[in-house]
Protein backbone atom coordinates (compact mmCIF):
# COMPACT_ATOMS: atom_id res chain seq x y z
CA UNK A 1 0.00 0.00 0.00
CA UNK A 2 2.92 2.12 0.96
CA UNK A 3 4.21 1.72 -1.89
CA UNK A 4 1.47 2.45 -4.25
CA UNK A 5 0.49 5.83 -2.32
CA UNK A 6 4.72 7.01 -2.95
CA UNK A 7 3.83 5.73 -6.98
CA UNK A 8 0.51 8.31 -6.70
CA UNK A 9 2.53 11.23 -5.07
CA UNK A 10 5.56 10.60 -7.91
CA UNK A 11 2.46 11.20 -10.47
CA UNK A 12 0.92 14.35 -8.63
CA UNK A 13 4.37 16.14 -8.69
CA UNK A 14 5.42 15.39 -12.38
CA UNK A 15 1.68 16.18 -13.56
CA UNK A 16 2.33 19.67 -11.87
CA UNK A 17 5.36 20.34 -12.66
CA UNK A 18 3.97 20.06 -16.57
CA UNK A 19 1.18 22.23 -15.84
CA UNK A 20 3.63 24.44 -14.39
CA UNK A 21 6.10 24.99 -17.23
CA UNK A 22 3.02 24.79 -19.42
CA UNK A 23 1.61 27.64 -17.63
CA UNK A 24 4.77 29.77 -17.53
CA UNK A 25 5.67 28.52 -21.27
CA UNK A 26 1.83 30.13 -22.76
CA UNK A 27 2.50 33.00 -20.59
CA UNK A 28 -0.88 32.56 -18.63
CA UNK A 29 0.37 32.83 -14.97
CA UNK A 30 -3.77 32.68 -14.07
CA UNK A 31 -4.18 29.43 -15.81
CA UNK A 32 -7.37 30.82 -17.81
CA UNK A 33 -9.46 32.04 -14.88
CA UNK A 34 -8.93 35.73 -15.33
CA UNK A 35 -9.25 37.69 -18.57
CA UNK A 36 -5.66 38.53 -20.56
CA UNK A 37 -4.44 41.88 -21.15
CA UNK A 38 -4.52 42.39 -24.79
CA UNK A 39 -1.84 44.83 -26.75
CA UNK A 40 -5.08 47.06 -28.04
CA UNK A 41 -4.79 48.00 -24.34
CA UNK A 42 -1.45 48.40 -23.66
CA UNK A 43 0.26 52.08 -23.86
CA UNK A 44 3.51 51.55 -25.47
CA UNK A 45 6.27 52.51 -23.18
CA UNK A 46 9.49 55.05 -24.93
CA UNK A 47 12.81 53.48 -24.05
CA UNK A 48 15.42 55.76 -22.17
CA UNK A 49 18.86 55.33 -21.61
CA UNK A 50 20.68 56.82 -18.80
CA UNK A 51 24.27 57.07 -16.78
CA UNK A 52 26.23 57.68 -13.89
CA UNK A 53 28.17 60.85 -14.84
CA UNK A 54 25.60 62.18 -17.37
CA UNK A 55 22.29 63.56 -16.88
CA UNK A 56 19.10 63.10 -19.49
CA UNK A 57 16.49 65.60 -19.44
CA UNK A 58 13.00 65.27 -20.68
CA UNK A 59 10.60 67.82 -21.44
CA UNK A 60 6.65 67.64 -21.45
CA UNK A 61 4.15 69.56 -23.24
CA UNK A 62 2.57 70.62 -19.46
CA UNK A 63 3.36 70.78 -16.24
CA UNK A 64 4.67 67.62 -14.32
CA UNK A 65 2.08 66.40 -11.59
CA UNK A 66 3.13 62.78 -10.62
CA UNK A 67 6.30 60.48 -11.20
CA UNK A 68 6.79 56.82 -9.71
CA UNK A 69 10.58 55.04 -10.71
CA UNK A 70 10.27 51.80 -10.88
CA UNK A 71 13.58 51.10 -8.95
CA UNK A 72 16.15 52.70 -6.58
CA UNK A 73 19.07 52.39 -9.78
CA UNK A 74 17.42 55.49 -11.27
CA UNK A 75 16.42 59.19 -9.33
CA UNK A 76 14.70 61.68 -10.94
CA UNK A 77 13.40 64.97 -10.28
CA UNK A 78 11.92 68.24 -11.39
CA UNK A 79 14.10 70.81 -12.85
CA UNK A 80 14.86 73.56 -10.68
CA UNK A 81 12.89 76.83 -11.62
CA UNK A 82 10.92 74.10 -14.48
CA UNK A 83 7.74 72.47 -14.37
CA UNK A 84 7.30 70.32 -17.33
CA UNK A 85 10.90 69.31 -17.42
CA UNK A 86 12.22 66.23 -15.50
CA UNK A 87 15.91 65.62 -14.98
CA UNK A 88 17.01 61.47 -14.45
CA UNK A 89 19.97 59.80 -13.97
CA UNK A 90 21.89 56.43 -12.91
CA UNK A 91 21.80 56.07 -9.30
CA UNK A 92 24.41 53.40 -9.47
CA UNK A 93 26.88 52.79 -12.26
CA UNK A 94 26.18 49.73 -14.53
CA UNK A 95 23.25 48.07 -13.27
CA UNK A 96 21.72 45.68 -14.66
CA UNK A 97 18.81 45.15 -16.28
CA UNK A 98 15.67 47.40 -16.68
CA UNK A 99 13.59 49.62 -15.14
CA UNK A 100 10.85 51.79 -15.63
CA UNK A 101 9.57 55.46 -14.58
CA UNK A 102 5.44 57.19 -15.26
CA UNK A 103 4.62 60.27 -15.56
CA UNK A 104 1.37 62.19 -15.49
CA UNK A 105 1.00 65.98 -16.92
CA UNK A 106 -1.49 68.41 -15.33
CA UNK A 107 -3.29 68.47 -19.26
CA UNK A 108 -4.09 64.64 -18.26
CA UNK A 109 -1.52 62.64 -20.22
CA UNK A 110 0.45 59.57 -19.11
CA UNK A 111 3.68 58.52 -20.60
CA UNK A 112 5.65 55.13 -19.99
CA UNK A 113 9.43 54.66 -20.01
CA UNK A 114 11.23 51.67 -19.94
CA UNK A 115 14.99 52.77 -18.12
CA UNK A 116 18.06 50.87 -19.03
CA UNK A 117 21.75 52.06 -18.40
CA UNK A 118 24.07 52.76 -20.86
CA UNK A 119 27.89 54.04 -20.78
CA UNK A 120 26.93 56.29 -23.29
CA UNK A 121 23.58 57.31 -23.97
CA UNK A 122 22.91 57.85 -27.54
CA UNK A 123 20.33 60.78 -26.73
CA UNK A 124 20.47 63.10 -23.70
CA UNK A 125 17.62 65.52 -24.04
CA UNK A 126 14.18 64.26 -25.07
CA UNK A 127 10.79 66.29 -26.16
CA UNK A 128 7.94 64.91 -25.60
CA UNK A 129 4.71 64.81 -28.04
CA UNK A 130 1.90 66.44 -27.12
CA UNK A 131 -0.68 64.21 -27.90
CA UNK A 132 -3.80 66.96 -28.64
CA UNK A 133 -1.92 67.42 -31.62
CA UNK A 134 -0.46 64.16 -32.62
CA UNK A 135 -2.97 63.00 -35.40
CA UNK A 136 -3.35 60.10 -36.36
CA UNK A 137 0.32 58.73 -34.76
CA UNK A 138 -0.54 58.41 -31.42
CA UNK A 139 1.82 56.68 -28.95
CA UNK A 140 -0.98 55.64 -26.90
CA UNK A 141 -4.21 53.34 -27.10
CA UNK A 142 -6.97 55.17 -28.85
CA UNK A 143 -9.49 53.92 -26.56
CA UNK A 144 -7.09 54.93 -23.56
CA UNK A 145 -9.14 57.02 -20.43
CA UNK A 146 -8.42 60.24 -19.49
CA UNK A 147 -6.50 60.86 -16.60
CA UNK A 148 -8.66 63.02 -14.03
CA UNK A 149 -6.98 65.49 -11.47
CA UNK A 150 -8.12 65.96 -8.12
CA UNK A 151 -8.03 69.87 -8.65
CA UNK A 152 -10.13 70.12 -11.60
CA UNK A 153 -12.99 67.99 -10.02
CA UNK A 154 -14.57 65.67 -12.47
CA UNK A 155 -13.20 67.81 -15.34
CA UNK A 156 -10.90 66.38 -18.00
CA UNK A 157 -8.04 68.05 -17.91
CA UNK A 158 -7.56 67.31 -21.64
CA UNK A 159 -10.72 69.06 -22.36
CA UNK A 160 -9.97 72.32 -19.89
CA UNK A 161 -7.45 72.94 -22.11
CA UNK A 162 -9.19 72.12 -25.42
CA UNK A 163 -12.39 74.47 -24.03
CA UNK A 164 -9.19 77.44 -23.02
CA UNK A 165 -7.97 77.07 -26.46
CA UNK A 166 -11.02 76.99 -27.99
CA UNK A 167 -12.03 80.35 -26.35
CA UNK A 168 -8.24 82.17 -27.04
CA UNK A 169 -8.87 81.18 -31.24
CA UNK A 170 -12.47 82.40 -31.42
CA UNK A 171 -11.21 85.90 -29.92
CA UNK A 172 -14.63 87.16 -29.72
CA UNK A 173 -15.46 89.80 -27.24
CA UNK A 174 -18.91 88.65 -25.79
CA UNK A 175 -18.04 91.30 -22.52
CA UNK A 176 -17.79 94.85 -22.96
CA UNK A 177 -18.67 97.10 -20.23
CA UNK A 178 -15.88 95.65 -18.48
CA UNK A 179 -12.27 96.82 -18.22
CA UNK A 180 -9.74 99.79 -17.74
CA UNK A 181 -7.37 102.07 -19.31
CA UNK A 182 -4.86 104.72 -18.66
CA UNK A 183 -1.24 106.05 -19.69
CA UNK A 184 -1.80 103.91 -22.63
CA UNK A 185 -2.32 100.35 -21.44
CA UNK A 186 -5.95 98.94 -21.88
CA UNK A 187 -6.62 95.90 -19.32
CA UNK A 188 -10.25 94.31 -20.63
CA UNK A 189 -12.60 91.19 -20.36
CA UNK A 190 -13.26 90.17 -22.82
CA UNK A 191 -15.63 86.82 -21.82
CA UNK A 192 -17.15 85.03 -19.17
CA UNK A 193 -17.38 81.19 -19.82
CA UNK A 194 -19.14 78.25 -17.75
CA UNK A 195 -18.35 74.36 -18.54
CA UNK A 196 -18.86 71.23 -16.39
CA UNK A 197 -18.95 73.45 -12.74
CA UNK A 198 -15.89 75.52 -14.31
CA UNK A 199 -15.01 79.33 -15.13
CA UNK A 200 -13.53 80.82 -18.07
CA UNK A 201 -12.37 84.29 -18.32
CA UNK A 202 -10.90 85.41 -21.50
CA UNK A 203 -9.16 88.60 -20.40
CA UNK A 204 -6.63 91.09 -23.04
CA UNK A 205 -3.63 93.70 -22.21
CA UNK A 206 -3.48 96.36 -24.82
CA UNK A 207 -0.60 98.76 -24.93
CA UNK A 208 -1.04 101.43 -27.35
CA UNK A 209 2.39 103.12 -26.08
CA UNK A 210 6.08 102.86 -27.14
CA UNK A 211 7.12 101.24 -24.29
CA UNK A 212 6.97 98.03 -23.43
CA UNK A 213 5.00 96.73 -20.13
CA UNK A 214 6.44 94.02 -18.40
CA UNK A 215 3.87 92.01 -16.11
CA UNK A 216 4.33 91.95 -12.05
CA UNK A 217 1.50 90.05 -11.50
CA UNK A 218 -2.39 89.93 -12.00
CA UNK A 219 -4.59 89.32 -9.13
CA UNK A 220 -7.74 87.91 -8.26
CA UNK A 221 -9.39 88.96 -5.20
CA UNK A 222 -13.02 88.90 -3.73
CA UNK A 223 -13.63 92.13 -1.78
CA UNK A 224 -16.06 94.30 0.21
CA UNK A 225 -17.90 96.50 -2.27
CA UNK A 226 -18.36 98.83 0.73
CA UNK A 227 -15.73 99.38 3.45
CA UNK A 228 -16.15 101.61 6.66
CA UNK A 229 -13.36 103.76 7.51
CA UNK A 230 -11.43 101.95 10.24
CA UNK A 231 -12.68 98.33 9.26
CA UNK A 232 -10.26 95.83 7.89
CA UNK A 233 -10.43 94.99 4.16
CA UNK A 234 -11.40 91.42 4.06
CA UNK A 235 -10.24 89.84 0.93
CA UNK A 236 -10.33 86.39 -0.19
CA UNK A 237 -8.13 85.43 -3.53
CA UNK A 238 -9.39 82.97 -6.23
CA UNK A 239 -6.06 81.19 -7.74
CA UNK A 240 -6.59 80.23 -11.30
CA UNK A 241 -6.46 76.39 -11.83
CA UNK A 242 -5.11 77.00 -15.38
CA UNK A 243 -4.16 79.51 -17.83
CA UNK A 244 -3.57 79.83 -21.62
CA UNK A 245 -0.93 81.99 -23.01
CA UNK A 246 -0.35 83.76 -19.67
CA UNK A 247 2.89 86.52 -21.15
CA UNK A 248 4.95 88.76 -18.66
CA UNK A 249 5.37 91.00 -21.47
CA UNK A 250 3.57 93.17 -24.00
CA UNK A 251 5.47 94.77 -26.39
CA UNK A 252 5.05 98.70 -27.41
CA UNK A 253 1.76 98.75 -29.55
CA UNK A 254 0.46 95.68 -29.38
CA UNK A 255 -1.59 93.20 -27.73
CA UNK A 256 -1.76 89.79 -25.75
CA UNK A 257 -4.41 87.50 -24.84
CA UNK A 258 -5.02 85.44 -22.11
CA UNK A 259 -7.94 82.46 -20.69
CA UNK A 260 -7.83 81.51 -17.38
CA UNK A 261 -9.51 78.41 -15.70
CA UNK A 262 -10.97 78.84 -12.12
CA UNK A 263 -13.02 76.59 -10.08
CA UNK A 264 -16.77 77.53 -9.69
CA UNK A 265 -18.10 80.45 -7.46
CA UNK A 266 -20.28 83.19 -6.84
CA UNK A 267 -20.31 86.52 -4.95
CA UNK A 268 -22.55 87.85 -2.48
CA UNK A 269 -24.12 91.09 -2.78
CA UNK A 270 -22.32 93.47 -0.85
CA UNK A 271 -19.00 91.82 -2.32
CA UNK A 272 -17.22 91.82 -6.17
CA UNK A 273 -14.65 90.21 -7.66
CA UNK A 274 -11.51 92.51 -8.17
CA UNK A 275 -9.27 91.97 -10.92
CA UNK A 276 -5.51 93.88 -10.76
CA UNK A 277 -2.57 93.96 -13.03
CA UNK A 278 0.94 95.29 -12.08
CA UNK A 279 3.66 96.56 -13.89
CA UNK A 280 6.76 95.21 -12.74
CA UNK A 281 8.79 98.33 -11.97
CA UNK A 282 6.51 100.60 -13.17
CA UNK A 283 2.95 102.47 -12.30
CA UNK A 284 0.95 102.02 -15.30
CA UNK A 285 -1.26 99.01 -13.33
CA UNK A 286 -4.85 98.45 -13.90
CA UNK A 287 -8.07 97.18 -12.21
CA UNK A 288 -11.35 96.42 -13.14
CA UNK A 289 -14.32 94.98 -10.87
CA UNK A 290 -17.09 91.88 -11.95
CA UNK A 291 -20.20 91.58 -10.76
CA UNK A 292 -22.45 88.68 -9.55
CA UNK A 293 -24.50 89.43 -12.19
CA UNK A 294 -22.05 89.15 -14.61
CA UNK A 295 -20.90 85.96 -13.34
CA UNK A 296 -24.17 84.44 -13.59
CA UNK A 297 -24.19 85.53 -17.26
CA UNK A 298 -21.68 83.51 -18.02
CA UNK A 299 -21.44 82.14 -21.24
CA UNK A 300 -22.23 78.17 -21.61
CA UNK A 301 -19.80 75.86 -23.27
CA UNK A 302 -20.51 73.24 -25.69
CA UNK A 303 -18.31 70.17 -26.32
CA UNK A 304 -19.82 69.77 -29.48
CA UNK A 305 -18.38 73.40 -30.48
CA UNK A 306 -14.72 72.71 -28.79
CA UNK A 307 -14.93 69.03 -30.59
CA UNK A 308 -14.94 70.98 -33.84
CA UNK A 309 -12.08 73.94 -32.94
Amino acid sequence: MKKVLAILALMMGIVSVAMAQTSDNTGDLFEGYTKKITYDRMIPPHGLEVTFDKTCHVIFPAAIAYVDLGSANIIAGKADGAENVIRVKAAKRGFKGETNMSVITEDGAYYSFNVKYAREPRILNVEMTDFIHDGEAVNRPNNSMNIYLKELGSESPVLVRLVMKSIWKENKRRVKHIGSKSFGIQFLLKGIYTHNGLLYFHTEIKNSSNVPFDVDYITWKIVDKKVAKRTAIQEQVIQPLRTQNFVLNVAGNSNERTVWTMDKFTLPDDKCLVVELAEKNGGRHQSFTIENTDLVRARVISELKVSNQ
